[in-house]
């Protein structure tokens, strides 16, 4: 009867021994990855900004309530692909003007490295983009480096540098600032009087926008915490005139959004230890205990 046991011992450890870096190393990054079906709402504030009204035809001052919806979109998500939609829209509540400005965001990336992928109509408010670099996250086990992250606002990848580790909210994180140098986004016709270029007529102004992107990024799953922007968004003629801003603003994270990425974060962080070192370790010791018990019984003599 030992010997019996002592086999089946012997069996169930050998395999749970070759079971562990097989869940450790083809297991675990297959199930380490962004969800397909993430859905978040983000709100961000800014005080004191500055945004052109049209109706009003002049700069006005006031705090913004900032709201970006993020969802993915289940059905695009295809082998390493996901794919994410985002609307934001910006209310004016000091002024009482909801709806200032919306815009809208559709972007596909690879859902572990979170590097962009140009297909299933990627845009930029319905305009087709290229995408490059960072979408919406890092790479897991992100490194003390720069990374490229695209820029919705100038359409295109720029660098993100690593400016030292930090915390938020207790959470340990690595931290990126992004310089955005002053980028021609739009040009348009505007009315002339509304710019003191003339007392009837239409005149072409151009939109440039330059700022600075903030990250914090836990640094495991490579998912953002908090996120501020600086943004700085003029109205300049054809001379290179600045005739009047835009949109200035310095939005930042909600304490309550903060909380809420910064609670997904660790439980993210826990699921990733958890299948690629807490349940290797185990089976490894359970494999390994087996093997020694079913051993030793299987070589033990029937009294």
């Amino acid at each position: 009867m030992n010997r019996v046991v002592g086999s089946v011992l012997i069996a169930v450890g050998a395999f749970l021994i070759v079971l562990a870096p097989l869940v450790r190393f083809q297991v675990a990054p297959a199930l380490i990855a962004a969800k397909a079906d993430y859905y978040l709402i983000s709100k961000l504030e800014a005080t004191g900004a500055q945004y052109f009204s049209v109706p009003d035809g002049k700069v006005l001052t006031a705090d913004l309530d900032i709201t970006v919806t993020t969802r993915g979109d289940v059905k695009e998500a295809v082998g390493d692909r996901v794919v994410w939609d985002e609307f934001t829209s910006v209310n004016d509540v000091t002024n009482s003007k909801p709806g200032i400005s919306f815009s809208e965001r559709r972007s596909a990336f690879d859902k572990r490295s979170g590097v962009g992928l140009n297909c299933c109509g990627v845009s930029v408010d319905k305009e087709p983009v290229q995408l490059q670099g960072q979408i919406y996250k890092f790479p897991f086990d992100m490194e003390k480096r720069t990374y490229l992250v695209f820029n919705s606002t100038a359409g295109k990848a720029l660098e993100a540098r690593f400016v030292g580790e930090d915390k938020v909210n207790g959470l340990d994180v690595y931290k990126f600032e992004q310089v955005v140098p002053e980028t021609k986004t739009e040009t348009r016709n505007v009315p002339a009087a509304l710019f003191d270029m003339g007392e009837s007529g239409d005149v072409q102004l151009d939109r440039f926008y330059s700022g600075t992107n903030t990250y914090w990024v836990e640094p495991v799953t490579g998912a953002p915490v908090r996120q501020e922007q600086q943004r700085h968004e003029v109205l300049k003629s054809q001379d290179g005139t600045e005739r009047a801003k835009a949109f200035v603003a310095d939005a930042k994270m909600t304490d309550e959004t903060v909380q809420e990425l910064v609670d997904s974060a660790i439980d993210g962080r826990s699921q990733v230890t958890l299948i690629r070192t807490t349940i290797p370790l185990v089976l490894l010791i359970v494999g390994v205990v087996m093997l020694v018990v079913g051993v030793w019984m299987f070589r033990r003599k029937v009294a």
